[in-house]
């Protein structure tokens, strides 16, 4: 059995061109050079690191880690556990921010921290990704603990393999997912699929926002609004569950200017002021919902997130999406437009043994807050 070599890079240029594109065959854009740049280029306050496993000076898998400072707050501020395990997590971490290396992309949701050639034995790559990741731990200083990030159900015979690291599962929220109906050619044939209470919620929706005009922001438009776009969003990682880090939006002017069409800011207007956004990406047949932004003074009036939910499904039919992944929370209303939740899994791991030991049972116990599931499809 050939020996697999580990290498950490400070940044994706570092990595050979042709090695990143043979690895990456099937072309995911969560992988490309350039759209891992745009992250790493535009968010200077996250300590970017790419471990590359190779067999034979091969690459065969790709591993992103980010690390960040957080609140102790943020990280529990979704979970659901007795107040006295609380109180003791809060003794462990000191009731203060806490340095976390993540191995994926905290702006994400989904699998798209780990790349691994389909031909190969996964386990072992994930062990091989795990020994770097405890060497890069041991490196780090300070750093409270590590955390890997976010697998579906069927990675986990693969991922379970973090386990034998000394690291923890846990469940988190899920990714909210509408699949396509190749039948839905426009976005009245969506709704002609609804029963009568969810198509009058769509109405509604399209009825009250009339008054907003959309479109799809140019290069030149992200520039030019880069500050009220960045402001919107502000305004809604404040209101989010869970939130890592605040993404620097210039990403998404880099972006735009890669990726073009497959990278949609779609922007909402009350006369001449700026109250609401969607970005998404349209990546290998689907379509991912990235950070919207809105002003939440007007969101009521003028049913902004509703709009919001009813063109991210229109997108979708556009782009001839095989489905829609509209990320984490929110995740009720997400079901009455026909979102259902696929159950993702991260890894947890402190970087004190004795520590990690102690939170184990704990991390277990953790348990989401739980909402109620529509289904709007006749």
């Amino acid at each position: 059995m050939a020996k697999l070599t580990s290498t950490t890079y400070n940044s994706i240029n570092e990595i050979n061109r042709s090695q990143l594109e043979k690895l990456n065959s099937v072309n995911n854009t969560y992988f490309t050079r350039d759209f891992l740049f745009a992250f790493e280029s535009s968010n200077p306050t996250i300590d970017f690191k790419y471990i590359l496993i190779e067999k034979e000076k091969k690459a065969i898998a790709l591993a992103l880690i980010q690390t960040v400072q957080l609140s102790i707050d943020v990280v529990l501020k979704n979970t659901k556990m007795p107040s006295f395990i609380r109180r003791f997590i809060y003794s462990l971490f000191c009731n203060d921010n806490i340095n976390i290396m993540f191995c994926g992309n905290i702006f994400l949701s989904g699998e798209h921290g780990i790349l691994i050639k389909d031909s190969e034995n996964k386990t072992e790559v994930i062990r091989a990704i795990c020994s770097k990741i405890n060497v890069l731990a041991k490196l780090k200083k300070p750093l409270h603990a590590i955390f890997i990030k976010d697998f579906l159900e069927e990675s986990r015979r693969h991922t379970d393999s973090f386990q034998k690291c000394g690291f923890t599962p846990m469940h988190v929220e899920p990714n909210m997912i509408i699949t396509i109906n190749e039948n839905w050619k426009s976005f009245e044939d969506y709704k002609q699929s609804l029963k009568s209470k969810y198509r009058v919620k769509a109405n509604k929706a399209d009825k009250t926002s009339a008054q907003l005009e959309a479109r799809i922001l140019t290069d030149l438009d992200l520039e030019f609004y880069k500050n009220e776009l960045q402001q919107l969003y502000e305004n809604t990682i404040a209101n989010a569950d869970f939130n890592a880090q605040v993404l620097n939006l210039n990403t998404y002017i880099k972006l735009r200017s890669k990726y073009h069409d497959n990278f949609i800011v779609k922007a909402y207007f009350l006369g001449d002021n700026l109250v609401g956004f969607l970005s998404a990406l349209a990546n290998n047949h689907h379509l991912d919902a990235h950070f919207i932004g809105l002003d939440y003074g007007l969101n009521k009036q003028h049913a902004i997130y509703p709009r919001i939910l009813n063109d991210y499904v229109r997108l979708g039919i556009k782009k001839k999406a095989l489905y829609i992944n509209l990320g984490r929370t929110a995740s009720e209303i997400k079901t009455t437009i026909g979102a259902t939740p696929i159950e993702l899994t991260c890894y947890l791991k402190h970087k004190r043994p004795l520590i990690n030991f102690l939170i184990r049972p704990f991390v277990k116990r953790v348990q989401l807050k739980e909402f109620k599931q529509h289904f709007p499809f006749k």
